[in-house]
């Protein structure tokens, strides 16, 4: 059994490494050309995710997906804080509403979803150190469908880290097969495309929170995730009519990108602005609160609502299954750096323009303004902000967010803040000039 595991672990990073192989490098343009010449593919069906159970107690427990096909996957723990991480080729997940919400045993909780074109992954929160004792892809036997089984044991904290250190080592990763190589859909040779002139247009990053794995908060069966993605889009197709600005998203589809990433995408495309968008919700018992809030990075909390929110939003790498013990341990010196004043100076500049903006079109907090050391706003040489559009938590909010016409409205009155910020920027960078 130990063997057929192992070798099944090693395909399984073997087909997933080339799951996320980009196709082609033939430029779009070109790419549409023959396609029109190549006779139609059609794309085969992901494997459906139908249900998942949980069984045992807090020395063994087993958890349970059953699939319509056996897929590629991996299984690996994480520390800081307790965690197991289900990684597979992607699939479509129809389960059954709430479900992971409730834990048993060892696994406090799971959440699942997309974590790349062609992966999908689920965490599952650990009540303290275990071990992944057994990881297995059953075939369709005596009626069960396909099925992964995974089997974790209880441990103490020495054998959790041992087991750690063990499974993380390089030599794994070499024993595995070669990737299969993917069938050649376009000519080797292909023309040279021209050269165009470089894009002189200001680069805006949206960055809807959350995705894939990470739903974010929840009000009934409304995830923040699709909620901040549906008006990131939105907010995308104005600027893009505009003409004015190369509009560039974090993500686009629900997908789950790490807190870093969003800040590299924003530094590599050389960013005149960077907007995360989010939708916050109150814990239960905390009492009510309404309205939008802009927030900047600080290195000091604004309040301790900002506090508590910023502590959220910073533990999405955690949710999403990242290893957080490879970040630096002096990420709260590098945050605010106080060489980078002038960045935080236009980030609050355009806090208050857009603050001006958005009381014209939808319901902002008593205290719209407020700052916290986000992670995601951590850029040190683009302005940026986080907008928590409202509360999932309010039911007057919670309409707001899912109406289309409120969507509209409210990202109109975000466009006329980015228009406004951008024009005084780029006016005084052409008077220095």
């Amino acid at each position: 059994m130990a063997g057929r595991t192992k070798q099944g672990l090693l395909l399984a990073c073997a087909l997933l490494c080339a799951a996320a192989l980009p196709c082609s490098d033939t430029p779009p343009a070109l790419a549409q050309g023959l396609a029109q010449e190549q006779a139609p593919v059609t794309a085969p069906s992901l494997p459906i995710a139908s249900d998942a159970r949980l069984a045992g107690d807090t020395k063994q427990t087993r958890f349970v997906l059953d699939l319509d096909k056996p897929v590629a996957f991996r299984a690996f723990a994480l520390p800081d804080p307790y965690r197991v991480v289900l990684d597979m080729a992607q699939v479509n997940f129809r389960l059954p509403n709430g479900i992971g919400v409730n834990g048993r045993g060892l696994i406090k909780a799971f959440r699942y979803g997309m974590v790349m074109p062609g992966g999908s992954r689920i965490v599952f929160d650990l009540a303290g150190p275990a071990r992944i004792v057994n990881a297995t892809m059953m075939e369709a036997a005596n009626g069960q469908p396909p099925r992964i089984v995974l089997e974790l044991e209880e441990v103490d904290q020495e054998t959790f880290t041992q087991a750690l250190n063990r499974d993380l080592k390089p030599a794994v990763a070499a024993e595995a097969p070669p990737a299969p190589s993917a069938p050649k859909t376009v000519p080797a040779v292909t023309p040279a495309m021209p050269a165009g002139p470089p894009d002189p247009r200001p680069v805006v990053v949206i960055d809807p929170g959350h995705g894939g794995v990470d739903n974010g908060t929840q009000s009934g069966s409304e995830a923040e995730k699709n909620v901040v993605l549906a008006f990131g889009l939105a907010l995308r197709d104005r600027l893009e009519k505009s003409g004015k600005y190369r509009v560039v998203m974090t993500r686009s589809d629900d997908t789950f990108i790490p807190l870093n990433e969003r800040v590299k995408i924003a530094h590599d495309a050389k960013a005149a602005l960077f907007v995360s968008v989010h939708a916050d919700a109150l814990p239960k018992g905390e009492g009510e609160a309404e309205g939008a809030t802009i927030y900047t990075l600080s290195d000091k909390a604004s309040d301790a609502e900002a506090e508590r929110l910023a502590e959220k939003e910073n533990r999405a790498d955690a949710i999403g299954g990242v290893n957080l013990t490879d970040e630096p341990t002096d990420v709260a010196d590098i945050l605010i750096d106080l060489a980078q004043r002038e960045t935080r100076t236009f980030s609050n500049r355009f806090a208050r323009m857009l603050m001006g903006e958005m009381k014209n079109s939808t319901r902002m907090h008593k205290r719209p303004l407020k700052s916290a050391g986000f992670r995601v706003l951590k850029a040190a040489d683009v302005p940026s902000v986080l907008v928590e559009l409202g509360y999932v938590s309010n039911k007057s909010d919670m309409e707001h967010l899912v109406s289309d016409s409120w969507r509209n409205r409210t990202a109109a009155s975000m466009a006329q803040a980015i228009d406004a910020f951008l024009a005084k920027r780029l006016a005084a960078t052409g008077a220095a000039n």
